[in-house]
C-alpha cells in the first residue's frame, strides 16, 4: 500500500496514543482517563461536535463534510475497554495496573478510529457528515446496547454503521469479512441441581446431584449432534461444575454454568428450549430438580449484504482483491457491535494483527503496523460512502 504522507504522520501519532492507552487500561464503563483522552483529542481535532457520557462512557465525535447537499451521516465504531488479565508482552509501555490489560486490541481499535477522526477533520473531503463513535464495555457489559438506549441513533442521524476488529493469525495489511452471520450469539447457562445430600457411604438414602450433573453435561452435548441440522452451528459448553465442600459426603446441590453459542435466530431459540428440557427432564428421572435459568447476551452479529461489498471493496482499493477475504469462515466469539447492526444496516471488517498471540492472551500485543492500513481503511469508507 502506498500510503497518503498525511495518513502516516497522523499513523506515528496514533502509535503514540495507543501506547498511552495501553499502558494505562480501564474495564467496562469505568473509562474516565480513556474517554477523557478520546474527547480531547477530539476536540482538538476540530470536530464540529463532541458528546461524551453517551452509554455512561461512551464518546462520540461529529464532523461534517465540505458538501453538505448529500445530507447524510454514517457511523464508524470503535472499543474502549481492557480486559481484567495480567499481562505477560514484557514490553515497554506494558499495563501499569496489575490484572488489566489491552488482551483483545481495543487500544489500537481507538488509536485508528482517532487518526482518521483527525485526519477527515481535517481534509473534510466528503458530503454529509460521519459520527466517530468510542464505546465502552464491549468486554461483557454490552456498552454498543447501552450507547443505542442512550439515544446514538436517535440524537444522531446515522444511516449505515461500521466496525473494525483486528484479527490475530491474520497478516498485516489483509482484511477479511462475510456476509450475514460473521460472530455468534452469546448466551449464559446455569443449571441449579438439588437433590438430597447425606453420607457418602448410603448412597442409597441420598439423591446425588453429582451424578444427575454429569449426565447432564453429557446430554447437553447431544443438542449439537442429534437435535441440530448437521449443517447448523452451535456450541454448548459447560464450563463450571461445583458440587460439595468434603470427600465423605453427598452434596445437597450442584451448579453447572456455561454457555450457548449461535449463528441464527431459530437455533438459539432451539438451544434454549433443549437445554431446559433435558436438565429438568433427566433431573426429574433421579427424583432431583434442576432450576435453568437461560439468560440472553450479544446477539448475532450479522452483516448486512450490500455494506459488506462495499467495506471489501474500499479494503480492496487499499490493499488490492488479492488481500481481501471475502468469504471469511464465521467464528463463533461474539461482539456487541451485533446490536448496531440489528439497529442500521453496516458490516464488519477484520484487520489482520500478523502473527501475534491470538486475543485475550496474556502475551497479546495489537501490531502498531497494522495502524495505517486501519486509519486509511476508515478515512477512504467515509469518502467512498459520501462522496463530494
Amino acid at each position: 500500500m502506498t500510503i497518503d504522507p498525511r495518513i502516516a504522520t497522523i499513523a506515528d501519532d496514533a502509535i503514540v496514543w495507543r501506547r498511552d492507552i495501553h499502558a494505562h487500561p480501564e474495564l467496562m464503563y469505568d473509562l474516565d482517563r480513556t474517554s477523557a483522552l478520546v474527547a480531547d483529542l477530539l476536540r482538538q481535532f476540530g470536530c464540529d461536535e463532541v458528546v461524551t457520557g453517551l452509554g455512561r462512557t461512551g464518546v462520540v465525535g461529529l464532523v461534517h463534510g465540505r458538501g453538505r447537499s448529500a445530507n447524510r451521516a454514517i457511523g464508524l465504531r470503535a472499543d474502549m475497554d481492557a480486559l481484567p488479565i495480567e499481562e505477560d508482552t514484557g514490553v515497554a509501555y506494558a499495563s501499569q495496573t496489575p490484572g488489566r490489560m489491552h488482551a483483545c486490541g481495543h487500544d489500537g481499535h481507538t488509536a485508528m478510529l482517532l487518526g482518521a477522526a483527525k485526519h477527515l477533520a481535517a481534509t473534510r473531503d466528503f458530503d454529509g457528515s460521519v459520527a466517530f463513535i468510542f464505546q465502552p464495555a464491549e468486554e461483557g457489559g454490552a456498552g454498543a446496547k447501552a450507547m443505542i438506549e442512550d439515544g446514538l441513533f436517535s440524537r444522531f442521524p446515522i444511516d449505515e454503521v461500521y466496525g473494525m476488529h483486528n484479527k490475530p493469525g491474520l497478516p498485516i495489511g489483509q482484511f477479511a469479512t462475510r456476509a450475514g452471520a460473521v460472530m455468534a450469539s452469546t448466551d449464559r447457562i446455569e443449571i441449579e441441581i438439588e437433590g438430597i445430600g447425606g453420607h457418602a457411604a448410603r448412597p442409597q438414602h441420598s439423591i446425588d446431584p453429582v451424578v444427575v450433573g454429569a449426565q447432564i453435561v453429557t446430554a447437553l452435548q447431544t443438542i449439537v449432534s442429534r437435535t441440530l441440522d448437521p449443517l447448523a452451528s452451535a456450541v454448548v459448553s459447560i464450563t463450571n461444575f461445583h458440587a460439595g465442600s468434603a470427600f465423605n459426603v453427598i452434596p445437597q446441590k450442584a451448579n453447572l454454568v456455561g454457555t450457548a453459542r449461535a449463528l441464527d435466530g431459530k437455533v438459539r431459540d432451539r438451544l434454549e428450549a433443549r437445554i431446559a428440557e433435558l436438565s429438568t427432564l433427566i433431573a426429574q428421572a433421579h427424583g432431583a430438580t434442576a432450576r435453568v435459568t437461560y439468560e440472553r447476551g450479544y446477539p448475532v452479529t450479522c452483516n448486512h449484504a450490500e455494506q459488506t461489498a462495499f467495506a471489501a471493496d474500499t479494503a480492496a482499493a487499499i490493499t488490492g482483491n488479492d488481500q481481501v477475504d471475502r468469504d471469511l469462515a464465521p467464528m463463533m466469539g461474539a461482539e456487541d457491535f451485533s446490536y448496531m447492526l440489528e439497529q442500521r444496516p453496516g458490516a464488519l471488517i477484520f484487520l489482520g494483527n500478523g502473527d501475534s498471540a491470538g486475543l485475550h492472551h496474556p502475551r497479546y500485543d495489537f501490531a502498531d503496523a497494522a495502524i495505517p492500513y486501519g486509519i486509511a481503511y476508515w478515512s477512504k469508507l467515509v469518502e467512498r460512502a459520501l462522496p463530494l
